[in-house]
């Protein structure tokens, strides 16, 4: 069955951004909208990226969003390796989201994030660089579903030779 007021399409940019520790860059929000356990707003963790402009491609798109939220617009954008679609309801602006997911690796781990928050429209909790096995075995929320699974992999050296289709969590 479908929504009633089905929400609009936004095509996203998203990098899976790993440093030379194969850590994986992680962006905390406080949904808006769902409640944890607590009765507190849930926390869930996401990628950097970012929905595409009038004219830009994925690719372009990611790198503006890497610049604007860790300061790192001078990274090479790596291939496509995963894709999730589908209606996403955690953000103060419910979509159906069409992310397509990027690996880059970082030299370093230095980034900027002063002005993440200014470019976000919701609440955004902080950002932390997740060893791979401690994420996995954290217990949070992360969106979507299978990326920590999929980092490592990635961290690996696996690439897929097709995006991966990751799912979000039930909301």
């Amino acid at each position: 069955m479908s929504e009633p007021n089905p929400p609009p399409i936004r095509h996203i940019a998203r990098a899976i951004v790993l440093d030379p520790q194969d850590r994986i860059l992680l962006i905390a929000y406080a949904s808006v909208h769902a409640k944890g356990p607590d009765g507190e707003p849930l926390r869930f963790w996401f990628m950097p990226g970012g929905g595409l402009e009038p004219g830009e491609d994925h690719v372009t798109a990611c790198r503006r969003e890497l610049g604007e939220e860790i300061g790192r617009d001078d990274v090479e954008i790596g291939p496509q390796v995963a894709v999730c679609d589908g209606p996403f309801h955690l953000f103060r602006q419910s979509r159906d989201a069409r992310e397509c997911y990027f690996l880059v690796r970082l030299p370093d781990d230095r980034i900027d994030t002063s002005r993440l928050a200014e470019t976000e429209d919701n609440p955004v909790i902080g950002t932390r660089w997740w060893p791979l096995a401690e994420l996995r075995a954290s217990g949070e929320r992360v969106e979507p579903a299978g990326l920590a699974d999929l980092a490592a992999d990635l961290a690996a050296g696996t690439i897929p030779t097709r995006p991966h289709v990751l799912t979000w969590h039930d909301h």
